[in-house]
């Protein structure tokens, strides 16, 4: 056998028709191929003028069952299945009319499409894809004298490595092609149990999970220089289209292992808000969180809650970035290491362009808070959960007021942003803010009360008049008194501790407001 034998006979039958005829003519007119293809693949090709073979003229068997079996014959998987250097096989492959084929050129049933649109069971089912992914297996293993191509990117340079070739492919461009195929089968199949499993099992979590990866980018290093990195984007994700993985970097440096943790923090933070809103965020701890009716205001007033710690870190805006908030960041000499927002416009783009090494990622919108599975690794396994997000916030009524004093409906408001602000403080979280904006924070402390120092030291005398937020409820009294003491006139928490009653009895010592929301919202 040639070690790369030329391009022969082709068979094409794909779902996305991107480049499929142009690709099919070259073939034909440049290298002589045979171009064997089934149903509307044949159909296009057929059209522009291309000889073309139907399937069935090969397998002499009609297609059938509404295309359900159409290429699952011996006369195709013989085809590509054959080895060429050996004897047995090859006359074998003659005694039963058995032609090789040389180059598989398919891509499958958009399975994940049809399920994501909404479709029905039924049409789900007939979805799944068997013909392709069994003639592109059958392609993959034999790469060492065929030639598999599922991704119509790759078409040009196939092409060019024929022309290069004597209307060979090499070995190592099969090789590579066939460890895309199975990857890409493997991630197909995971995507069918997945939606299967929630079909027939329940929404809960799958009893097997097979998680679709495909590597965006290998990363300098990962949190430190000498731990190596890389960067996978899932395959099958409902918000793909407004993800962080899924953005689009506009300028600046590749983004480093610590980048994407901190964007992603950032990112959750700012979608609980449905006004103009900024979050800042270093070390993965919210530096600076504010809604505000102007984006520029509500940039320019997260920037005051911290101005050392917002050097250095990253953004998130809710609404497109223009000028003015790029301006905003250039008065305040703010070095920023990222910013993810929808959009942003061209003067921000141009502006920007001056600081090369700035990263913009554009999402092209905004996904609403939670509603995905979100997965964090331990030594030898994976943990997963359901993405926090605060919903309770959409029916106060639901909260409860435990004191004698109630809040009022300004300080309501104002618990209310506090509250979803302090879902995204490492924990143990207290957050403190006033006018939509925090003033304080502290976090990731092993006791709570040190984090209320920590948010009351911030915040200085902006804690006066002030609210606060605690992501989970006061163990003892020591805690809330820190805020009391410091002038905090009302605050919001989920309640639920044995020792309840000796907070509120604390907060009602203070002439301090106190909300339940019967809701957690630990950071861990």
């Amino acid at each position: 056998m040639a070690e790369n034998p030329s391009i022969k006979r082709v068979l094409m039958s794909v779902t996305d028709k991107t480049g499929v005829v142009d690709f099919a003519r070259a073939l034909v007119d440049e290298f002589g191929c045979e171009v064997i293809s089934t149903g509307g693949t044949a159909k296009v090709i057929s059209e522009a003028g291309i000889p073309v073979t139907p399937i069935d003229a090969v397998t002499e068997f009609p297609e059938m069952m509404d295309g359900r079996v159409k290429t699952l014959h011996p006369r195709v998987h013989g085809g590509l299945l054959a080895k060429r250097d050996n004897a047995a096989h090859m006359q074998q492959a003659a005694d039963h009319g058995i032609q090789m084929i040389d180059m598989v050129v398919v891509n499958l049933y958009a399975f994940e499409k049809t399920v994501a649109s909404g479709a029905d069971f039924g049409t789900c089912i007939e979805n799944i894809d068997i013909g392709g992914p069994s003639m592109l297996r059958s392609a993959a293993k034999n790469f060492a004298s065929v030639a598999v191509v599922i991704n119509p990117a790759a078409y040009e340079g196939i092409l060019e490595e024929m022309r290069a070739n004597g209307g060979a492919t090499t070995y190592g461009t099969r090789e590579a092609l066939a460890l895309e195929v199975f990857r890409t089968t493997a991630a197909y199949d995971g995507a069918i149990a997945a939606w299967l499993g929630t079909q027939l099992e329940g929404q809960g979590f799958a009893a097997k999970e097979a998680l679709g990866l495909t590597k965006k980018q290998d990363l300098r290093y990962g949190e430190n220089p000498h731990q190596k990195a890389a960067f996978y984007v899932r395959d099958s994700y409902k918000g793909a289209e407004h993800s962080l993985a899924r953005a689009t970097q506009h300028q600046g440096k590749e983004m480093s292992y610590n980048n994407y943790l901190d964007v992603d923090a950032a990112w959750a933070a700012v979608r609980e808000y449905e006004q103009p809103a900024c979050v800042i965020v270093k070390h993965l701890t919210p530096c600076g969180v504010c809604e505000d009716s102007n984006l520029v205001d509500a940039y320019k007033r997260a920037h005051e809650c911290d101005p050392v710690s917002a050097y250095g870190g990253v953004m998130a805006f809710n609404r497109a970035v223009g000028g003015d908030v790029v301006q905003a960041v250039f008065d305040n000499k703010q070095f920023v290491e990222c910013i993810i927002a929808p959009e942003f416009s061209q003067e921000a783009l141009e502006m920007y362009s001056a600081k090369k090494n700035a990263r913009l990622l554009a999402t092209g919108g905004v996904n609403p808070a939670g509603g995905e599975v979100e997965y964090r690794s331990v030594e030898g396994g994976l943990l997963c959960q359901e993405s926090d997000a605060v919903a309770e916030a959409a029916d106060i009524a639901a909260w409860t007021v435990p004191t004698k004093r109630q809040p009022t409906a300004e300080e309501m408001d104002e618990l209310i942003f506090a509250w979803k602000a302090c879902k995204s403080v490492k924990s143990n979280a207290i957050l403190i803010a006033r006018d939509h904006a925090s003033v304080g924070a502290g976090g990731g402390q092993p006791n709570r009360v040190n984090s209320a120092r920590i948010a009351v030291e911030q915040a200085g005398e902006k804690a006066k008049g002030a609210v606060a937020a605690s992501d989970a409820f006061f163990p003892f009294r020591d805690g809330f008194d820190v805020l009391a003491q410091a002038g905090v006139t009302a605050v919001v928490q989920p309640g639920g501790s044995i020792r309840d009653e000796e907070v509120i009895a604390a907060a009602d010592e203070q002439g301090v407001a106190m909300v339940f929301t019967g809701h957690r919202h630990f950071r861990h």
